[in-house]
């Protein structure tokens, strides 16, 4: 079993009623600091303010009644226990996240609102807690990324992406454990698109920058990051073969060139995005990555959930 468009098509029938096409913007007052034709595809905008709540419904919609009524379990750093949390409640159905203690309070207090249970774990520990927990309660356990269900329906924002910029050049996707980039580099690719699909995730754990050079799976110090929806330190199993098969190229983004491009999306954009969603933003801006100067660039902007405290790091960034 993998994935094909045709899942990520069926996903798109089945979440419409649950999620929102969110908005593609030009932003044309970025242009001048990123070197290209500058769009942004706004996950912030969705429900849940992250993309994740497209992969869990698709997921809750094709679990049975018996299946729903032991409730769902799943482990997150924050915008994954959001979407669970959310759509347990609009199910009427239990819901339990493992949330590891590197999430911000802002996303825990947004989990607890939606009658969601907490259980505190670490990035290490967080998925095996919750396959014990899953074993031990009968819950159903919705992976973050490594669930074919959850890569289709994040596979969905690639299909808006052709819709709303049929002749985008250039797509930028931040990664984690690589759902998301998974799900849109399926869509992409296999709609016939010449769009290139790039991968960015943090200098500090760069373990798909690893796992590729490697050519397998591989595990990654975790030396920490700013980004605390970025902090997966080993690809998925089923999302690494796609990674491999259809992204086009993987970059690094360095903490300070992160700051830099959360500070330029809200400054200059006026995107309120999330530190991890400004990962691809910031590398260009800091010449980490190269852009061709014609091209149309899609930079995905995964979420927006963040307190104002988040805001007090980059107070002192430069980004021009």
């Amino acid at each position: 079993m993998t994935l094909k468009l045709a899942d990520i098509k069926e996903a798109r029938e089945r979440i419409a009623p649950y999620t929102v096409e969110t908005p593609l913007l030009r932003l044309h007052n970025l242009e001048e600091y990123l070197g290209c034709e500058v769009y942004v595809k706004l996950e912030n905008m969705q429900l849940t303010k992250a993309f994740k709540l497209r992969g869990v419904m698709n997921t809750l919609l094709q679990l049975s009644d018996e299946q729903l009524s032991k409730g769902i379990i799943a482990s997150s750093s924050g915008n994954h226990g959001q979407a669970i949390a959310y759509g347990a409640k609009m199910l009427g159905i239990k819901a339990v996240v493992a949330v590891q203690d590197t999430a911000p309070a802002f996303k825990k207090e947004k989990i607890l609102e939606h009658g969601a249970e907490i259980i505190p774990t670490t990035v290490e520990e967080r998925f095996k807690l919750t396959e014990d927990l899953a074993k031990e309660h009968g819950y159903e356990l919705i992976h973050p990324f490594n669930d074919y269900r959850v890569m289709a329906g994040q596979g969905t924002i690639g299909l808006e992406i052709l819709e709303q910029l049929p002749d985008v050049d250039q797509i930028f996707v931040p990664a984690s454990g690589g759902g998301i980039l998974s799900g849109i580099a399926t869509a992409i690719k296999e709609s016939g698109s010449s769009a290139k699909v790039h991968g960015v995730e943090p200098f500090n754990l760069p373990k798909y920058n690893e796992s590729l050079k490697n050519r397998k799976i591989t595990q990654v110090e975790n030396k920490g990051t700013i980004a605390d929806g970025l902090v997966t330190v080993v690809p998925g199993e089923k999302t690494f073969p796609i990674v491999e098969k259809y992204v086009d190229s993987f970059h690094t983004a360095t903490e300070e060139a992160m700051k830099m491009g959360q500070k330029l999306l809200l400054m200059e954009g006026k995107i309120l995005a999330e530190i991890s969603s400004s990962a691809s933003v910031g590398a260009v801006l800091n010449k980490e990555i190269e852009v061709n100067p014609k091209d149309k660039v899609c930079f995905v902007i995964t979420g927006g959930n963040l307190g104002f405290e988040q805001l007090d790091y980059i107070k002192d960034v430069d980004y021009k």
